[in-house]
């Protein structure tokens, strides 16, 4: 048996077998190396601080790919600007390799702005830094929402909650200053209910009853009748009711009437004017606490009595006899004044 395994023939076979098996494996490195390009590597190009486009060129005319990722917005370089490379510049690789630039972007990573419409403006505000948008200017319109935002408004247009802008971004927002006081109410008869709706709205106006004289709900129909009336001067936020229909203002002739009866209040001319005559402003009572003054004392007078004088020319006494008879008193004049007796008490 051992003498048949160092048979030369079997020995040459083995040989043979053992030639062809090195023969195939040799072939097959120098079919792989073919393939891969074993052997032949590229360097690497330096693309950094280029912008993409160009960095992007430069590896396609060197027969190398590419991958292009974004870091975070750094404002110290431009936009668009290569910051790093993978492999590093001027590492081999082979060609065909995928090269990672890492690339500034053109702005700040986008936020979505906040819903703060119709919300208060000093939480509103806080809402928006909180996000990362300034606010700019604030402009004050207008409106019965006093200081609640109406719009916010992004390099001149308005933009709606959700929409995506740049962090750090410069808004303005729109702020309600309150409504108007006695603006002029505008004429409405003789509009379809659609566009009188149009022009409430845009009067900063709020519609009302509106009133279809069909009972249906069709804003084709023309307005016959409002309150209050065109010209009044009310304040913005104010309701104003329509009444409309499809027919013509004069077969709605005796309805307008019985509205104006019920809606317009009408003054009389005719009476004379109410004459009001001023009242006179009397004293105030001394209040409660004051002393009350005690009254003067008064002068006794003595009475007087009138007594009558006699005057006149007095009668000479005769002479019959020794003693003179005494002089008669004559009547006092009615023109003489007659004199007081002083009365002693």
């Amino acid at each position: 048996m051992l003498k048949s395994l160092f048979n030369w023939k079997v020995l040459l076979n083995l040989l043979v077998a053992i030639g062809i098996f090195i023969g195939l494996v040799w072939l097959t490195f120098r079919w792989l190396e073919y393939h891969t390009n074993h052997g032949q590597e590229i360097p690497v190009p330096n693309v950094i601080n280029k912008s993409v486009h160009d960095a992007v060129k430069i590896l396609e005319d060197t027969g190398l790919d590419y991958e292009v990722d974004s870091a975070a917005y750094n404002p110290k370089y431009r936009p668009l600007q290569v910051l790093k490379v993978y492999p590093s510049p001027g590492s081999r690789v082979k060609d065909g390799r995928a090269i990672q630039l890492m690339v500034n972007p053109k702005s700040w990573a986008p936020v979505a702005v906040p819903d703060v419409i119709n919300k208060y403006s000093g939480l509103a505000f806080q809402r928006l830094e909180q996000v990362g948008l300034k606010v700019s200017d604030t402009i004050y319109e207008p409106s019965i929402q006093k200081d609640a935002v109406l719009r916010i408004l992004f390099k001149g247009n308005s933009i709606k909650p959700g929409t995506k802008i740049p962090r750090f971004s410069v808004i303005d927002v729109v702020v309600g200053s309150g409504p108007m006081r006695n603006i002029a109410i505008p004429n409405l008869v003789g509009l379809t209910v659609k566009e009188a709706k149009s022009v409430i709205a845009r009067n900063l106006f709020e519609v009302g009853l509106v009133d279809h004289e069909d009972g249906g709900n069709d804003d084709s129909d023309i307005v016959y009748y409002q309150d209050p009336a065109s010209g009044d001067a009310r304040d913005q936020g104010m309701q104003i009711d329509l009444w409309a229909s499809k027919k013509t203002p004069a077969e709605l002739r005796g309805k307008i009437e019985i509205l104006n009866s019920t809606y317009r209040m009408r003054v009389d001319t005719t009476l004379p004017p109410v004459r009001y005559d001023e009242v006179p402003n009397f004293q105030d009572p001394p209040p409660m606490n004051d002393p009350v003054p005690a009254p003067a004392p008064q002068k006794k007078e003595a009475p007087k009595t009138e007594t009558a004088k006699p005057t006149g020319t007095s009668a000479k006494p005769t002479t019959t006899g020794d003693k003179p008879k005494p002089a008669v008193p004559t009547t006092t004049p009615a023109t003489d004044k007659p004199k007081a007796k002083k009365v002693i008490i």
